[in-house]
């Protein structure tokens, strides 16, 4: 039963290949696109992507891994005409690098438990790509959000963390203080810099708790957004209904139908 499946997946891997090659040959569009004319495309599909995953669509990220994958085809195909690697290249590149990362499971190193795993990940992650610093792998071009929380990971993965989570809370206490103490002042400029860099300090702490209690700071901010978008558009909804314009309502009167959205 399993060979029969496999067999079907790689009949399907290869129908896939087969699409792309007739398409690069004869489509206007798919001939004329490169790396760099892709480039936004993939970015955008992964983000589509995340959208799924985030509203539990299994039908919709089916079709966006789909997409997905359609691009990884499309980069393997003009990386093959270009004489620099193919789809073969890369599956096995990917191969060799997996066998080579999980030795507690192709070697002799042993790995209890998922931290171990994380650990020794790194640490061949290290000497494979010869970065002077653990850091060094961390793409510049990330959302900062998303960058705190993969510097946080890749320092704990060389056991440079807090040991208890109560430890992380009151540093998130005392970066609101400080906070407090360069932005909640009663009188005079405020130094907008230095509060930004206090303002910096107190996310990244609060990122670092989050991933100390397993909790995703990126999707949990994604969900409030949703949730916000949801509300205030009951509000505009609501308001419409009663021939009113948000611009011209009071807070107070807004915030009725807030409260109702905040029920639904």
């Amino acid at each position: 039963m399993k060979t029969t499946k496999r067999q079907a997946q790689l009949a399907a891997f290869d129908r896939l290949l087969t699409i792309m090659d007739e398409l690069r040959e004869q489509c206007p569009w798919d001939r004329k696109q490169t790396m760099e004319s892709l480039r936004h495309l993939t970015i955008e599909e992964t983000f589509e992507l995340s959208d799924a995953i985030i509203e539990g669509d299994l039908e919709e990220i089916k079709k966006e891994v789909g997409d997905i994958l359609l691009h990884i085809v499309f980069y393997a195909k003009i990386g093959d005409e270009q004489q620099a690697f193919d789809i073969e290249s890369v599956i096995n590149s990917l191969c060799d690098k997996l066998i080579r990362r999980h030795p507690h499971i192709y070697g002799d190193t042993e790995a209890k438990d998922e931290e171990a795993v994380k650990q020794n990940w790194e640490k061949i992650k290290l000497q494979e790509k010869g970065n002077k610093s653990v850091l060094g792998g961390v793409p510049k071009s990330l959302p900062a959000l998303i960058k705190a929380m993969r510097i946080q990971e890749k320092a704990r993965g060389v056991g440079f963390d807090w040991e208890e989570k109560h430890q992380v809370w009151e540093k998130v206490e005392e970066e609101m203080q400080e906070f407090k103490s360069e932005f909640n002042v009663a009188e005079g400029a405020i130094d907008s810099q230095k509060a930004a860099g206090e303002f910096g300090d107190l996310l990244f702490s609060l990122i670092n708790y989050a991933r100390f209690i397993d909790i995703n700071p990126e999707e949990a901010l994604e969900r409030t957004n949703l949730k916000f978008i949801k509300r205030f558009q009951y509000l505009e909804q609501e308001a419409a209904k009663a021939g009113k314009q948000l611009s011209e309502m009071s807070l107070a009167e807004m915030d009725i139908y807030w409260e109702k959205a905040k029920k639904l």
